[in-house]
């Protein structure tokens, strides 16, 4: 029965074939190290999981916000396992990105054929740096507030574009329920819409022109 229909559906989707080029192709000889990139997947996952479900009972306003993430903590059932999940995780995924790409510098696995496959990497750490950055507003508490005033700062004082950056981050001169809102659009919305995309960029180009092997010492 279920060889009849796995028939059937690779008749019309060619799932095999994708089955066989992502998971059953050839890699060269690897080392612990080459399991970053998948760990850093892994976590990114969870991520996504934990978000999703964070979301359904935070409330991204200044007089419900911190409140919303007090209840996850302490109430809700296994809040504070999700909650305890996305925070270490956030901290793990930016971890786990520099050390592959630290990995892939000095392994030498950035030159040709697989300069935009490294190229795709560092986008890809600006966009985890981002959901940090982000994500550490959302409660609302003093510290996530004045770290933020301190961060948005910082892009204030860039030369020409500097006062125009703040305003866009905060959404006005200071810290508000805009920026909540604006912060909270771009962790859940604008930010999962890069990764996904680029993380499929990036896979795909893994999978097209492969993995480059542990480098010999005479090279």
């Amino acid at each position: 029965m279920f060889g009849n229909l796995g028939n059937w559906l690779n008749d019309r989707f060619g799932w095999r074939g994708v089955w066989e080029a992502i998971f059953l192709r050839k890699i060269p000889h690897v080392n612990w190290f080459y399991a970053l990139g998948s760990a850093t997947l892994f976590v990114a996952l969870n991520q996504a999981i934990t978000g999703i479900l964070l979301t359904l009972y935070y409330v991204p306003t200044p007089d419900h916000a911190y409140d919303s993430v007090m209840y996850i903590t302490t109430q809700l059932p296994m809040g504070w396992f999700i909650r305890g999940m996305h925070h270490w995780g956030a901290s793990a995924m930016v971890v786990l990105t520099v050390a592959h790409l630290l990995r892939v510098f000095f392994y030498g696995a950035y030159k040709f054929p697989r300069e935009v496959t490294w190229m795709t990497g560092v986008i890809l750490l600006i966009v985890v740096i981002g959901f940090g950055f982000t994500g550490y507003l959302l409660p609302w508490d003093q510290r996530a507030y004045w770290a933020t005033t301190v961060g948005t700062r910082i892009a204030g004082v860039a030369p020409f574009v500097g006062g125009w950056l703040l305003r866009i981050a905060r959404g006005g001169e200071g810290l508000s329920a805009v920026t909540l809102a604006r912060f909270f659009g771009t962790h859940i919305w604008v930010l999962p819409a890069a990764l996904a995309l680029l993380v499929g960029i990036h896979l795909y180009l893994v999978i097209r022109i492969g993995i480059s092997g542990v480098p010999s010492k005479d090279e």
